[in-house]
């Protein structure tokens, strides 16, 4: 018995050992925005005071541009997702980017309200602080709901609309990143608060692109870094509790607006059924489908959808 009982002893000793060694390697506590602004908040980036925030942007190309083109990240993403699009269009077009508040380097909303109305109060305070009174408006997964919701509330401020594989109907999702599956499991919460295995937010980009091989260690380290913002990984589970279930999307066929939408047809997290649903109820609308590439194809390929977006403005 006695000999059995050291046996047990030491299987409990080397699981709890494992288990804060796991601990110890995947500890990973609140970063302040000064310490990610020297990698991720470069030059033209400014952060600028609205609704009680400081809000990471980039406002670049000419001033002249009388409909500048917005551009609206996804859950978890943030303005860089954006980069090879401003860079292919800032000659000629004013575009600007944003990190919407719970995500990137400009945090959470004050008030700690994520409901999609909030979010389209927000831009257009946004639009009012740099004096855009009209603007094309894209986004991508749930920056296209808001997109969408803010073309709703405020048509008269949207020259056209881009969605880029955008959230907005039951999206049926064949996979979902363990990111945002844990993120949606409230008593994680406070485990989650100052652990995050960089493994995970690895998997989670792998997940949502059409081709893993093309995701990068410089590219999961943007992901993985800037969801430590302190404040972002509780934003993320407020707004996932906060998520309205309901109908929004039978308003959708109210849009007239120009739109353009853009898929990935390898897209597991909101399939490309998803896209013919807004051709279909939203009239006029233009579909392109990209085949090889997934949820976030601004990103995977930026030279092959930035040439169909300018095709688009061209019109």
């Amino acid at each position: 018995m006695k000999r059995v009982a050291k046996v047990l002893l030491a299987v409990v000793l080397l699981l709890f050992l494992a288990m804060a060694a796991a601990v110890a390697w995947n500890w990973a506590p609140d970063r302040t925005v000064a310490e990610l602004k020297p990698r991720w908040a470069l030059p033209p980036s400014q952060f600028v005071a609205i609704d009680g925030m400081l809000v990471h942007l980039r406002d670049q190309g000419p001033r002249n541009d009388p409909t500048p083109i917005v551009l609206l990240h996804g859950t978890s993403a943030s303005l860089h997702t954006w980069e090879g699009w401003v860079a292919a269009l800032q000659s000629t077009r004013r575009v600007i980017s944003l990190d919407l508040p719970g995500f990137g380097l400009t945090g959470p909303f004050p008030d700690g309200d994520y409901r999609m109305a909030h979010y389209s109060a927000f831009l257009a305070n946004v639009l009012d602080q740099l004096q855009v009174p009209r603007a094309v408006v894209a986004g991508n997964s749930f920056g296209g709901q808001l997109a969408w919701q803010f073309a709703l509330d405020h048509p008269q401020r949207v020259e056209r609309l881009v969605l880029v594989d955008a959230a907005g109907y039951p999206r049926n999702a064949t996979s979902i990143p363990i990111g945002f599956r844990l993120a949606q499991i409230p008593a994680l919460a406070p485990l989650m608060a100052n652990l995050l295995p960089r493994a995970m937010i690895e998997a989670s980009v792998r997940n949502v692109y059409g081709d893993p091989s093309q995701v990068t260690d410089e590219l999961v380290d943007r992901y993985y870094e800037l969801t430590l913002r302190a404040g972002n990984r509780a934003a993320l589970s407020q707004r996932f509790n906060q998520a309205e279930a309901g109908q929004a999307y039978s308003r959708i066929t109210a849009l007239k607006m120009p739109t353009l939408i853009i898929w990935g047809g390898r897209d597991q997290l909101i399939p490309p059924v998803n896209g013919e649903y807004f051709k279909r109820d939203i009239e006029g609308s233009r579909l392109v489908l990209f085949e090889n590439l997934g949820h976030v194809p601004q990103e995977e390929d930026s030279a092959r959808t930035v040439a169909v977006l300018k095709r688009f403005l061209e019109g």
